[in-house]
């Protein structure tokens, strides 16, 4: 069992989801496009042979298939990728795998987080902000919806909330369009009514749902379908996705902390007691 129950992610590939992982070549969140035959020949093995740091005793490659919510092994194989596209021989591969190896913090350090102009929910004075690169369509995401909300009113002075677009357009038909549609809601104050009906429907965003749960929360439809369809929301929805994959967002839901990558459970009892420690240093601005 781990040590810490790791958060749900929604993985940008849907490949490998069997139990063969040892001869696998497709992984959860695993991208090996670009590789020759002979560097995927390279990092598979060593992530069939590599154990994961999380604690689970399972081999890299094992943990993805059998637990693709693992943020440890996934940022393993990142680490493994990376340094197979800069052309680092395989005895400099495997140490990377192997150096250090240990449970991943659960806060990474802080990074540059522009917030400005997002959805906010919680008091403004709150010492702790919470960034959510999401997606409407991802179940996990959905998921969460609740655990944060369990969150904010176990902490009602002390955290908020803020939502950033984060769409997986390649596997989800609806995210992109149901992305939009939040920002133009954003845009007649009804992004968070938006954002629950969306949420609690991920399957089913066609724009005729969505057109008809904006008219039921207020909003002017010539304005709403204006908004939903120019060129600015598309923009601000790829200011969104580049800030995240520059944060190191690859799929969803990913939380921030105070700018701190969370690698955690959002279960109220875990997540409380390092929302409890966050409360002891200084203020996130």
């Amino acid at each position: 069992m781990r040590a810490i129950p790791l958060i749900f992610i929604c993985i940008l590939r849907l490949a490998g989801q069997n139990s063969g992982w040892a001869t696998a070549t497709n992984l959860p969140s695993v991208d090996l496009n670009g590789l020759s035959a002979e560097q995927k020949q390279t990092v598979l093995k060593l992530f069939r042979e590599e154990s994961c740091a999380c604690g689970c005793t399972m081999k890299i490659a094992q943990c993805r298939v059998e637990d693709p919510k693992c943020t440890v092994s996934k940022g393993l194989v990142a680490k493994a990728l990376k340094g197979v596209r800069e052309g680092k021989p395989v005895q400099e591969l495997r140490a990377m795998l192997t150096s250090g190896a240990g449970p991943q913090a659960v806060l990474d350090q802080a990074v540059a987080l522009s917030l400005e102009g997002a959805p906010v929910k919680g008091p403004a004075t709150a010492k702790i902000t919470l960034a959510e690169f999401s997606d409407f369509e991802c179940p996990y995401c959905s998921q969460a919806v609740l655990e944060l909300e369990a969150i904010q009113k176990a902490f009602p002075n002390d955290v908020k909330l803020v939502y950033k677009q984060f769409p997986l357009a390649a596997i989800h038909g609806h995210a992109m369009l149901a992305s939009q549609a939040a920002i133009a809601a954003h845009a007649q104050g009804k992004f968070w009514p938006m954002h629950d009906r969306m949420f609690a429907n991920h399957t089913k965003l066609t724009r005729e749902n969505i057109l008809a749960w904006a008219k039921e929360f207020g909003c002017v439809i010539p304005k709403f379908t204006a908004d939903m369809d120019s060129a600015k929301t598309k923009a601000q929805i790829a200011r969104d996705l580049q800030q995240g994959e520059e944060a190191g967002v690859e799929g969803t839901p990913t939380i921030f902390v105070n700018g701190k990558h969370y690698n955690g459970s959002l279960a109220l009892q875990p997540f409380s007691e390092v929302l409890r420690a966050e409360l002891k240093g200084p203020a996130y601005h």
